[in-house]
């Protein structure tokens, strides 16, 4: 390459690294950077150079106090982003310990060396609820082509055993299903999927999948195992689940006190048709997937939300209250 070219390109990564508002890189700075990596020029060039970065759109601001130089004041992602980015990656389960340090190292390299140091220090990092599935990079691109190529996967899935000896063992098994959509929930990450054997939609963990492989055979159509058609609905179809729990689609009515209508708005928004019942209480009509999952949303809140419809709901919440009160 062209050493003038090269020479350019080696003070914009400088500038991407190593300046921001807060620490400017002179003249000074720069042409010493550029003699570690064995180039040498005059002061002037160092101006041709900002010049020429400015002219394709790179935002350099230059300084003369409280330090002469120059900096880059924006970037494609600013603190916030990466800030939130990498607290998402922390809090993903479905992601190993390892492979969430290495995607949070990436993500620092899009601040400077300075801010990805402030950030290093605020962000906390928990392990506990982390998976070991070092594959789950391999998963989740098998399964994206799958999906896009309208194919079946093949592949082991494990859940975690209890024993009398209380040491950790797994149950296996083979699962072949028509992959719909990859959807993250609840800090996880979930396959929506149909087995052949039923007429329904599942939900899979994907760090639970090992040895996959793509099938030569197609998908069932959509329409034959939910009420979607042509498209999967990811938003609509995980609004209306609860813990990742399957279950029939069905609309519920509940009579609700006002002083939880904040929490249902939060998790129903504006799909929930909300109407007056008296000075204490409301209705709140929605469509859900009637499900354990739900059973236990709607327990949370005890007293505070009826079922109102349909019966067969209600006779399920009373029966799983009085199994807990059985308990005690």
């Amino acid at each position: 390459m062209n050493a003038s070219k090269l020479k350019t390109l080696m003070v914009y990564k400088y500038l991407n690294r190593y300046s921001d508002e807060d620490n400017p890189l002179s003249t000074t700075d720069l042409i010493a950077m550029l003699a570690k990596d064995g180039i040498t020029c005059e002061r002037k060039s160092i101006y041709s150079d900002v010049s020429a970065l400015k002219q394709i759109g790179v935002d350099i601001i230059t300084v003369t106090s409280p330090k002469r130089g120059f900096f880059i004041a924006s970037r494609t992602f600013q603190i916030p982003e990466v800030r939130l980015l990498i607290d998402a990656v922390n809090s993903a389960g479905f992601i190993t310990p390892k492979k969430s340090d290495e995607l949070i190292n990436k993500l620092k390299e899009l601040l400077s060396e300075s801010q990805s140091k402030d950030i290093s220090s605020q962000v906390y990092s928990e392990d506990v609820n982390k998976c070991d599935n070092e594959q789950i990079y391999i998963i989740i691109d098998q399964l994206d082509e799958a999906i896009n190529s309208g194919k079946k996967v093949k592949f082991v899935y494990k859940t975690r055993n209890i024993d009398k000896e209380n040491k950790k063992n797994y149950t296996s098994k083979t699962f072949t299903v028509s992959p719909y959509a990859m959807l993250w929930k609840n800090d996880r990450y979930y396959l929506v999927c149909n087995k052949s054997s039923h007429d329904n939609l599942m939900n899979l963990r994907l760090d639970r999948i090992k040895k996959i492989e793509i099938i030569n055979e197609p998908v069932r159509d959509l329409s034959e195992v939910s009420e979607y058609s042509g498209e999967f609905n990811a938003a609509d179809y995980s609004s209306k689940m609860f813990n990742m729990f399957s279950g029939e689609f069905g609309k519920v009515k509940l009579i609700c006190e006002l002083d939880i209508l904040e929490q249902i708005v939060d998790r129903f928004g504006k799909k929930a048709h909300l109407t007056a019942v008296d000075s204490e209480h409301f209705a709140a009509e929605i469509e859900v997937a009637i499900s354990d999952g739900f059973v236990s949303w709607v327990m949370q809140f005890g007293n505070k939300i009826k079922v109102a419809e349909p019966e067969s709901l209600a006779q399920k919440i009373k029966e799983k209250a009085q199994s807990i009160a059985d308990m005690y």
